[in-house]
């Protein structure tokens, strides 16, 4: 077994490389070589489908139970605000820089060298699997969600998101609603009481006021958010219709078939949902993992952002190194040394909680 040293010190090599290689969600084909690399070199065997990479540590036992360690190795474009090259892995001051750095890079080779820490080890009392996934950020069909039928059931999830290293118990849900307010078309020099854009206001109003009942205490409420109104092209056309979309990102005391339920039964309009798969996810405080990074000063709090938790049916802490503020925004780094108290933390927590 290598030290973790070593292992830290080839992670961030890996995470350079793989700055250094675009990786657009589904255009991650080279970077799935550089991690299959990384367990070739280590001797660990490992399976593959389109950009999605996963291993089984070596004493792997059907009879026990399985937890999974992921993250993502996709990135979004960058956008305009660079000043440094993107595709280049810069070290000043401590800061690792390059597009994929912090999300999810470093997470990601923090998990790969937790997991080949504990590769060898006998006698564990859960199986550990280690998925490295494709289309996190486009929430892909080609994704974390495409492997879930390859793998054994999960008891419970780590999943890397820059959360510096603080334990995000709770992650909101997304739901995405197209509604279609119906009216009467006409020349607007007449009197049309049925003008789809009126008919819409009370509509926003809802969305504006409505307030779901139940609060999550990590979460707090359901947010809805009317985001876009679009009706009509010619200023003489009362148009038919008006369309708005609905950004509504659910707590963990709902799901996403709920909250559509209730959308539709409060008001007059035709709704559909561009995905229910993306539902609110959580683990609680007295989960061993969750109590194992207590242990340690972590502190809990609830995620407002997205991630692939929201696939997955176990369980699942979101943790990892790196900060939420940095994702997507120009110039993205990590520091160095959070990935070093990353992979120290995560072989920490995770050893705990397997001691348990």
């Amino acid at each position: 077994m290598k030290n973790i040293e070593t292992l830290t010190q080839e992670a961030i090599a890996l995470l350079k490389s793989l700055i250094e290689t675009p990786s657009f969600s589904s255009e991650e084909e080279q970077t799935a070589l550089l991690i299959e690399n990384w367990f070739t070199q280590n001797s660990i065997p490992f399976e593959r489908e389109n950009n999605n990479i996963w291993a089984y540590n070596q004493h792997f036992d059907k009879s026990k139970p399985t937890i999974l360690l992921n993250s993502h190795h996709d990135t979004v474009k960058p956008n305009q605000g660079y000043t440094k090259n993107p595709f280049e892995a810069i070290v000043e001051d401590g800061k690792l820089f390059g597009l994929g750095s912090n999300d999810a890079g470093g997470c990601l080779v923090s998990l790969i060298a937790t997991f080949t820490h504990f590769y060898t080890v006998e006698n564990l009392p859960y199986n550990i699997v280690v998925v490295a996934s494709a289309e996190e950020e486009s929430s892909g069909k080609l994704g974390l969600n495409s492997v879930l039928k390859h793998l054994p059931e999960l008891e419970c999830a780590i999943v890397g998101e820059p959360t510096l290293m603080q334990l995000a118990v709770a992650e909101k849900g997304l739901l995405v609603l197209d509604v279609v307010v119906k009216g009467t078309a006409s020349h607007a020099a007449h009197n049309n009481p049925d003008n789809p854009i009126y008919n819409a206001m009370p509509v926003i109003e809802w969305f504006k006021t409505f307030q779901f009942e139940k609060i999550s205490e990590v979460l707090g409420p359901v947010k809805m958010t009317v985001t876009q109104v679009t009706a009509g092209k010619q200023h003489n056309v009362v148009p038919a219709e008006c369309h708005l979309v609905v950004d509504i990102r659910v707590n963990d005391c709902y799901n996403n078939t709920e909250i559509l339920d209730a959308v539709r039964a409060n008001i007059a309009a035709e709704v559909a949902p561009r995905s229910m798969h993306l539902n609110a996810s959580s683990i609680p405080v007295s989960h061993g993992l969750v109590q194992a990074g207590i242990a340690l000063g972590r502190t809990t709090y609830g995620s407002p952002t997205l991630s692939d938790q929201s696939v997955l049916y176990c369980k699942s802490l979101k943790l990892g190194p790196g900060e939420s503020l940095r994702s997507h925004s120009a110039d993205e780094f990590i520091y160095v040394n959070e990935i070093e108290e990353g992979i120290q933390l995560y072989i920490k927590i995770l050893g705990d909680f397997l001691k348990q």
